[in-house]
């Protein structure tokens, strides 16, 4: 919807910076390397014979990122309850791309989400700052890694039912308004097309249009610059959402399986026997 000349002659400001929708962000720095969280990986089952082995002293935990933080499906947490939506490696690939273009990926790390229009940090995330910052020609009060106006804010939180304004509330705000703009389906999809992105132009104004502009004429990201961007983030996701298995080596069957050499074979995979167990 666009504002009406009353609204801009009293601001004297660029249509975008008014409306409902993300505005472009001063970049954040080393926005290009995607985070580097790595999966567990799974403990291998022990025999309960066996003594306890003394515990291995863990390293320390690195900054969290929403990069390799995954949920299962669609739907209610509980009956009755708030609906959340599925954070799958697609729509974890996009919500990174849009903070890419917002200028708020911050080496998919948490610091993102606290960012405000024209760079600076809010103080605490209990709730939408909701304060307006000018900065060069512009003027917003969008904040949050998707730049976030207010009454946007409102208006998905409330749907939502989604309390303060945290990191995993921030994602989930994110994909309704994705499912909102009627580009959900073709995030499922896995790929970032030129018509997903102009779906979503009107909702992020860095986003590119069928024809390469930003729907509110403000600066935007190059098309192939988010596609690779996209490509890219997907990439490592997929990884860590099913990382690759080791091969299974087949040993030979020894025969007969009865010789004195096959017998000393499987003597020597079992290997020795614990001391504790008093054999």
């Amino acid at each position: 919807m666009a504002p009406s000349s009353a609204a801009r002659s009293l601001f004297s400001l660029p249509v975008a910076s008014l409306l409902g929708v993300s505005a472009l962000l001063a970049p954040v720095p080393a926005l290009a390397d995607a985070g580097q969280s790595k999966p567990q990986a799974a403990n291998a089952e022990t025999l309960s014979l066996l003594p306890a082995l003394p515990p291995v002293p863990r390293q320390p935990a690195a900054p969290r990122s929403r990069l390799a933080m995954l949920d299962a499906s669609d739907g209610q947490i509980t009956p009755g309850g708030p609906f959340r939506y599925a954070i799958t490696p697609e729509r974890r690939a996009l919500l990174n791309t849009i903070r890419f273009a917002e200028g708020t990926w911050a080496r998919g790390e948490d610091l993102g989400y606290r960012v405000m229009f024209g760079g600076g940090l809010m103080g605490g995330m209990d709730r939408h700052p909701n304060r307006v910052i000018y900065s060069g020609r512009y003027a917003s009060a969008a904040a949050g890694a998707y730049q976030f106006m207010p009454f946007t804010w409102t208006m998905a939180s409330q749907k939502l039912g989604l309390a303060g304004f945290g990191p995993h509330v921030q994602d989930q705000a994110a994909i309704f308004l994705i499912q909102r703009r009627g580009a959900l389906a073709l995030a499922d999809r896995g790929e970032f097309t030129p018509e997903l992105a102009a779906k979503l132009a009107p909702e992020w104004a860095s986003f590119p249009t069928l024809a390469g502009y930003s729907y509110y004429g403000q600066p935007v990201k190059r098309y192939a610059a988010l596609k690779a961007f996209y490509e890219q983030s997907l990439a490592q996701l997929k990884t860590l959402a099913d990382p690759p298995q080791e091969p299974v080596v087949e040993l030979p069957t020894c025969e007969p399986v009865q010789s004195l050499r096959c017998r000393l074979e499987a003597l020597d995979r079992i290997g020795p026997k614990p001391k504790s167990l008093g054999i």
